[in-house]
């Protein structure tokens, strides 16, 4: 079980933006943290707890500092 970060609401925040970057991971996002796993639910779930990962623009489909990049 992971602690929902400062600025988060509520666990439904935290599920939320950990099922939109697991969206975004499956699709070839890169990683943001160094993980031991290759499931996307995880390391989108570690990324989200560790604050790696901040408010995510819905109607994005990818992050904001990749899209960025190119």
């Amino acid at each position: 079980m992971y602690k929902i970060p400062e600025g988060l609401k509520s666990k439904f925040e935290f599920v939320t933006m950990v099922a939109r970057r697991a969206e975004q991971l499956q699709m070839g996002a890169r990683p943001r943290i160094e993980v031991d796993t290759n499931k996307v639910t995880v390391l989108a779930q570690r990324e989200v707890a560790a604050g790696v990962i901040k408010k995510l623009d819905p109607d994005a489909e990818r992050p904001e500092e990749e899209a960025e990049e190119e």
